[in-house]
């Protein structure tokens, strides 16, 4: 009797073997991803602030200090950049407590009042609003800005907390932001929140913000 010759692709042992390798090295590769993304991802500290360590995800003390957003010739996108330290609503000494409980207050008070029902976050929620994970960096809000002229408030944290509180005062286009009841206490949150936010290597996301009027490469 001829024994039958059996192509390799129609062998059921060559089919299990390379579901086994196939599985095994997804595996492998996931734990790899997953111990290389902890750090990158992890919070960083005062201490790496005041040391000028970069993380991806800075401390929240972060807000004691002035962020730019800078072309990184390197990776071919604008990275934020930490510099010398800068009043936020009068202060730059703000402690690591001091700065998580604003900062968290901005975040419950986003969640709260359904931000991202309009606006998108680090790539979630909704696109009919302007996406706000690089809020803070927007010229517009600067000095010499259009919105931070148009409230008449001499910096840029105040200019945002009395848009927020007072949001039917200034129309901006077409779309005007809703009066959601936010009080100034939480304003000062959402803008602690979102100079926090704009603080994070989001690895060039939102594309093109960069590219904006009055921004980094927009000029």
């Amino acid at each position: 009797m001829t024994d039958k010759k059996v192509s390799v692709w129609g062998s059921n042992r060559f089919w299990k073997r390379s579901a086994a390798w196939v599985t095994g090295f997804s595996a492998a590769l996931l734990v790899w991803l997953t111990f290389d993304t902890i750090p990158q991802i992890t919070m960083g500290t005062d201490a790496d602030l005041q040391s000028g360590i970069t993380k991806r995800v800075p401390a929240p003390t972060v807000i004691n200090y002035k962020i730019t957003y800078e072309l990184s010739d390197k990776r071919g996108h604008e990275v934020p950049v930490i510099g010398e330290k800068e009043k936020f609503f009068g202060r730059d000494d703000y402690s690591e407590e001091e700065a998580m409980e604003l900062v968290n207050l901005g975040k419950l008070a986003s969640q709260a009042k359904n931000c991202m029902d309009c606006h998108t976050l680090l790539g979630n929620g909704a696109y009919y609003a302007p996406d706000l994970t690089k809020a803070w960096l927007d010229p517009m809000w600067a000095d010499n800005g259009s919105y931070q002229a148009m409230t008449g408030q001499a910096t840029k944290e105040d200019a945002m907390v009395e848009f927020l509180t007072n949001p039917s005062s200034y129309p901006s286009h077409e779309r005007m932001m809703p009066n959601l009841g936010i009080t100034e206490h939480e304003a000062k949150g959402l803008v602690a929140f979102l100079k926090h936010m704009s603080s994070i290597d989001t690895n060039g996301f939102p594309r093109n913000f960069g590219k904006i009027k009055g921004a980094v490469n927009g000029k």
